[in-house]
């Protein structure tokens, strides 16, 4: 099958589209106008997501037959959808039960969902108005009740469907259409009550809720399926999920005569006395993300325990504090430019303390360094800017996001992409707003969405693995941080998912993120559709 499959937050891509964009409900309404416009019916793009769903339900539900089948309609396009399926079901599939309920007064549907409930009554299929008792052997429901136009909570009828749906099929697998009815389309809390849902197929490109928390966690596995729009009516959308394809580039076999030398040297500025282990999982991180070369510079008296603990690692002595910190000395003395000389990408923040010296070193390094700069953690500061043609990211959890922009953590994780992007589009960085699906936004206003991680990764040293992954992806590609940085982002949390898996959530440290990263980017490579 053409597609990822879901695993721990990624999604299953059937018929995929060159771009996997992220479309609001209006957005969504824009190109189905446009489609229609082109010369599709509407009729045609209601009977695509049908056959989508369709085959969705024949892969994960073979054999149909033998399923017993409850389909809940409403009265709009979704339910227009529901229609669909269930003529499909009744004709071709026979299950062992189908029962179809319409919600509503038929008289109440329009177009074409009208036109396709006079075809399932030419069908000869029954269709009722309310949900029956005896729920108890229903295999399987289909959620067609309310699709991306809903505004506020849902009431009457509608609502009465959603809490069959939640309490009146315990066994029953649901597959919601579109989005699970309730749900707000476009991300934030919804309002009422949601239908539950073990999987959602959606079409054409999946929406704000499908891919950001808190809705992304209860639509189950996600397919997205094809109906006949062309890409080119949302192509400049610039809101995506990041998937493998994007980062084909790092992938690929290296050259055979390729060295060392070939594949870019790291320096990492971190740690200090007690925090040197950020330092050296930065350092390895660097060097397994395919780095030819990795050197830390850290606080003198810091530098045996990091060399104790990374021998592949290279390591620089710099001047350092009574509390054995890097001093600002080593701007003063040139040490810092000797040190910064010749290499391709600079990460600076794990481990490094937040001092005035420790500012006045980052401050340094973005005033002279033209190669690519990778900033965490103690290195970060609200002042913090970019400069045109020069590379810099950065990458705060929420907590430091609060810092660098002066808003409250809450206000920053109710609109994670809002804030990212704004962000980066005033200060010309790249801002990789970690946390539950990270979030990167460039200078030039796109953003895209991670789908990988899992709470296992939330333990101490993740994030100085991550600034490690990102600066040796970059030390290979400086010119394309497009490339290199969701390369970085989406390979550090499937390592972490591959090591849930094998390990367990609670028992995965930061360095087992390392040990399984090799599986990630083997896991990447197979996939059929990375170029």
């Amino acid at each position: 099958m053409d597609g990822l499959l879901r695993v721990a937050g990624r999604y299953d891509h059937g018929d995929r589209p060159a771009h996997m964009k992220v479309l609001t409900a209006e957005r969504m309404r824009e190109v189905d106008r446009a489609t229609i416009e082109l010369g599709i019916p509407g009729i045609v793009l209601m009977e695509n997501a049908g056959h989508r769903v369709m085959e969705f339900l024949a892969e994960r539900f073979s054999p149909l037959s033998s399923q017993r089948i409850v389909v809940l309609c409403g009265k709009g396009n979704n339910g227009g959808d529901g229609l669909v399926i269930a003529r499909q079901l009744f004709t071709r599939i026979r299950p062992q039960s189908l029962t179809v309920v319409l919600l509503a007064d038929p008289a109440e549907l329009k177009g074409d969902a009208a036109a396709n409930y006079r075809m399932l009554m030419a069908c000869g299929c029954p269709v009722a108005r309310a949900v029956t008792p005896g729920t108890l052997t229903t295999t399987l429901v289909i959620d067609a009740l309310l699709g991306t136009g809903i505004s506020g909570p849902a009431s009457g009828p509608m609502l009465e469907g959603i809490r069959s749906i939640n309490t009146s099929f315990p066994l029953a697998k649901v597959v919601a259409v579109d989005i699970p009815s309730g749900m707000v389309s476009d991300g934030g809390d919804s309002e009422g009550e949601v239908a539950r849902a073990d999987a959602t197929v959606t079409f054409t490109a999946p929406k704000p809720a499908h891919v950001l928390p808190p809705n992304c966690n209860r639509v189950g596995e996600l397919r997205v399926g094809a109906i006949g729009s062309p890409e080119s009516l949302y192509e400049d959308v610039w809101l995506e999920v990041a998937e493998p394809r994007h980062f084909a580039r790092l992938l690929e076999a290296r050259p055979r005569g390729g060295h060392k030398g070939t594949f870019g040297h790291v320096l990492t500025i971190a740690g200090s006395r007690g925090k040197t282990g950020a330092a050296a999982l930065a350092g390895l991180a660097a060097l397994r993300a395919g780095a030819g070369l990795s050197t830390v510079a850290s606080a003198a008296s810091a530098i045996p325990v990091i060399a104790a603990h990374a021998a592949e690692v290279m390591t620089e002595p710099l001047p350092e504090t009574s509390d054995g910190a890097v001093s600002s000395e080593a701007v003063a003395s040139g040490r810092l430019s000797a040190v910064t000389d010749g290499k391709t990408v600079v990460a600076m923040g794990p481990g490094l303390g937040r001092t005035a010296d420790a500012a006045a070193l980052v401050g340094r390094v973005l005033a002279d360094c033209a190669q690519p700069v990778v900033l965490d953690a103690d290195a970060l500061a609200p002042e913090i800017r970019g400069a045109e043609g020069r590379v810099r990211v950065l990458t705060p959890h929420p907590g430091e996001m609060a810092r660098l922009t002066g808003l409250s953590t809450t206000a920053v994780q109710s609109d994670r992409v809002g804030t990212a992007r704004a962000f980066a589009r005033e200060r010309e960085v790249i801002l990789v707003l970690k946390g539950e699906r990270t979030v990167i936004a460039f200078p030039d206003g796109r953003v895209w969405i991670n789908p990988t991680g899992t709470p296992a990764m939330g333990t101490g040293g993740s994030g100085d693995v991550l600034t490690g992954l990102l600066a040796g992806m970059l030390a290979q590609m400086p010119d394309d941080a497009a490339t290199a940085v969701p390369g970085a982002v989406y390979l550090h949390g499937l390592a972490g998912e591959i090591g849930a898996r094998s390990l367990g959530e609670k028992c995965l440290i930061a360095g087992d993120i390392l040990e399984y990263l090799p599986d990630a980017l083997e896991e990447c490579a197979a996939l059929p559709h990375r170029l």
